[in-house]
């Protein structure tokens, strides 16, 4: 055993000499013999020592051709966790960057937590913030993982298939992510296989069947395209390309396809010196054979987000058989296949970060933004699984900026793109000059321009179309802080008025009081029991009796008292005050607060059959009134009954939007040949407004009888009378 792994680190050294300096490949060999020392007498699971997987990942890492650290990164990266060895120790052995990067592989393994998800997503979180400080960090993992799933077969069916999940849903879309396409196609077939042992076989049997059948027609292809390129005096390499398992697997299901159709295309890649030598070649075999319309993209002009960079185009070739070609040059042969892993291959010291560099630090910085908004890991991790999704989108800005948006994102992705505040601050956008709803989804080519104002705040309805994780989480984020903000004002409102009825502000309660509630509720801050109140969870009665420390001696007349005040309702207050849906109240009308866990306060009609058994009691139920200057539009239902005539609901539309008040919906229910009943929701101001609405329907000669709705029960009986009358 000993002689083979001694023969393996020859060979790597062999290996990396053809590209590293002797004293880097003896700093390498250093690193092995360190952690060989380290793990002796572990073994892993096959029965090999264990040292034979760190020196595996050094191979893995070594045929990206990655830099010395990495390497001996990748020789000790689990010897801080398995051995005790401190991080110190390796820094005094190997130096500061090589124990940073041992540290941050290390503190990506796994820890117990509650749940399996929560694991994979603290992990996640974990390894965004590693990569922050050294993008290497993920390529020692990916490089580590990858070997991992070389090696999945000794372990039990059901660790096997948590592993394959875990490297399907993380490993290889974030592979992909950084362009390692190579190592991505590895991660997805040998993820299939242990997922889905059964169809992988069949799928590899069914490759080699069809393979014969194939040979023919892509060596006739292939002297064609090649004989092209002879002829027009272009040098370039063609190589035949094969569509790998999970890939066929994928597109079956997605498109619903049988697995003939899928293998009816032929694809190839023509491997040129220059990007000016791949448009030659493209003119070259659009005349040898009829490209498909609208099957042609350019991603040398305009890279994909990962750095990839290609020409591909789908042509009619010889019986109409369709061929797919990619045209690219030898760097971007290179960076396809490895990615950001290539940065390291075409560095030298003098040499800026590369192109891909540079995006997979764009990247890992939004990372970092979206986990500093994240409310937990979950959230966090259902935000990144949005943004590793592949098919990209690319929008201009006004100014002929490009951005790479996920497929089917909107104006508010593409806003928070641009930046948060302008996501927070937009109120409508032009898509390509045009005005264009904020939901719409965009298309590649567009050009997009955010209308802002200041003082807007985002919507939370825009949390139902927006894709990208950057604007969920911003959007989510605000919406949260907006909630506290809001309720801790209400809760302050609440708790105000309650001492009042104690004699009290407060201002005036001595801060000995605050103190003693807090420690008794186990709340962090003032702040904190305030949103309790204004969110419903506390009573502020009970609060403020605690607070000003009364006895319960003459509680009933101090409740008296508090029940004289009442709380004035401005319409501005937020997402902490709803009005109720049973009883649509509106400025003018006599009210009450009912005060709902969670919620916070829900307005009804102070006759409203819904609350009418709690109505009395003060621990639920808080007296209110419309504050004189309360602003905003209130929903209200109105049922107007009918005589049948052409273009009426029209007439009526026409109507309400004269009187200034906004239909929110409208539906029309038939009560016989001659009559029927529309039932209206409407936005309007107050009674004045309703009043005013109310008499110009009257006015309209078709019009019988103009009722306001006012409780669920009574439209229930409306229903139930029209349905005896249909039947």
């Amino acid at each position: 055993m000993q002689v083979a792994v001694d023969n393996s680190i020859d060979s790597l050294a062999d290996n990396l000499s053809s590209y590293l300096g002797k004293d880097q490949v003896n700093n390498v060999r250093r690193a092995f013999y360190y952690a060989e020392q380290a793990h002796d007498g572990q073994m892993r699971r096959s029965g090999d020592a264990y040292v034979t997987h760190p020196l595996a990942v050094a191979g893995i890492l070594s045929e990206m051709h990655m830099d010395h650290q990495s390497l001996m990164a990748a020789m000790l990266h689990d010897v801080i966790e398995d051995t005790g060895i401190t991080k110190t120790a390796i820094k005094t052995q190997f130096g500061n960057t090589v124990a940073d990067l041992v540290d941050g592989v290390s503190k990506l393994n796994k820890m117990r937590f509650s749940s399996r998800a929560e694991a994979q997503a603290e992990n996640f979180q974990k390894m965004a913030m590693a990569m922050a400080k050294d993008l290497r960090v993920i390529l020692v993992k990916i490089a580590d993982r990858l070997h991992n799933m070389r090696t999945l077969g000794v372990l039990p069916p059901d660790k096997r298939r948590r592993i394959a999940r875990e490297t399907l849903d993380i490993y290889a879309p974030i592979a992909n992510r950084l362009g390692m396409n190579n190592v991505r196609i590895e991660f997805e077939d040998l993820g299939f296989a242990a997922l889905h042992p059964m169809r992988a076989r069949r799928i590899s049997a069914a490759i080699k069947r069809v393979r014969g059948n194939r040979k023919e027609i892509v060596s006739q292809i292939q002297t064609s395209l090649e004989a092209c390129l002879e002829r027009e005096g272009l040098p370039g390499r063609t190589i035949g390309r094969e569509k790998h398992l999970y890939s066929i697997y994928e597109k079956m299901r997605a498109k619903r396809k049988s697995f003939s159709e899928i293998m009816d295309v032929y694809a190839f890649r023509i491997i040129v010196d220059s990007v000016d030598t791949c448009y030659r070649v493209l003119g070259a075999v659009h005349n040898l054979y009829k490209p498909v319309p609208g099957r042609f993209k350019d991603y040398i002009a305009i890279p994909k987000a990962n750095g990839y960079q290609s020409l591909h185009t789908v042509l009619f070739g010889m019986h109409g058989v369709p061929i797919e070609i990619q045209i690219r040059t030898e760097e971007m042969e290179a960076m396809a296949n490895n990615g950001i892993a290539a940065h390291w291959l075409y560095k030298s010291s003098e040499d800026l970060p590369s192109n891909a560099h540079l995006r997979a630090r764009e990247w890992v910085n939004g990372l970092l933004e979206m986990q500093k908004h994240a409310g937990n890991s979950l959230e966090f991790i259902e935000h990144v699984k949005i943004d590793l999704f592949p098919d990209e989108i690319y929008v201009f800005s006004p100014k002929g900026q490009i951005f790479e948006l996920p497929a089917g994102s909107t104006a508010v992705d593409f806003a928070y793109a641009v930046h948060t505040d302008v996501g927070n601050s937009c109120v409508a956008c032009r898509i390509s000059r045009r005005l264009a709803p904020l939901s719409e989804p965009l298309q590649s080519g567009q050009t997009v321009e955010i209308i802002t104002a200041p003082g807007t705040q985002p919507n939370p309805a825009w949390l139902s179309f927006v894709v990208t994780g950057k604007a969920r989480s911003n959007i989510r984020h605000f919406l949260k802080n907006q909630k506290h903000s809001e309720s801790v004002a209400l809760g302050r409102r609440l708790l105000n008025k309650a001492l009042a009825g104690f004699g009290a502000t407060l201002e005036q309660v001595p801060q000995e009081n605050i103190s003693s509630l807090l420690e008794q509720t186990s709340l962090m801050s003032l702040d904190n029991l305030l949103e309790e109140i204004g969110l419903g969870n506390r009573m502020s009665y009970m609060v403020a009796q605690r607070l000003t420390a009364t006895s319960s001696a003459g509680v009933e007349d101090e409740r008296r008292h508090e029940e004289k005040g009442t709380l004035a309702i401005r319409g501005s207050e937020g997402m902490v005050m709803n009005y109720a849906k049973c009883c649509h109240p509106i400025p003018g009308d006599p009210i009450v607060g009912h005060i709902s866990s969670g919620r916070g306060m829900v307005i009804h009609t102070d006759d409203c059959n819904n609350i009418a058994e709690i109505r009395d009691n003060p621990e639920k139920c808080v007296a209110v009134s419309w504050d004189e200057g309360v602003e905003g539009e209130f929903s209200v239902e109105l049922r107007v009954e009918i005589e049948n005539q052409r273009g009426l609901i029209a007439t009526l539309a026409t109507t309400i939007t004269g009187t200034e008040a906004n239909i929110e919906k409208i539906s029309t229910v038939e009560r016989d040949a001659r009559f029927s009943i529309v039932n209206l929701a409407l936005n309007v101001r107050n009674r004045v407004h309703l009043a005013r609405v109310m008499k110009r329907l009257r006015l309209i000669p078709a019009v019988t009888r103009v009722t306001r709705v006012k409780s669920r029960r009574v439209r229930k009986a409306i229903r139930n009378q029209l349905g005896s009358n249909l039947h």
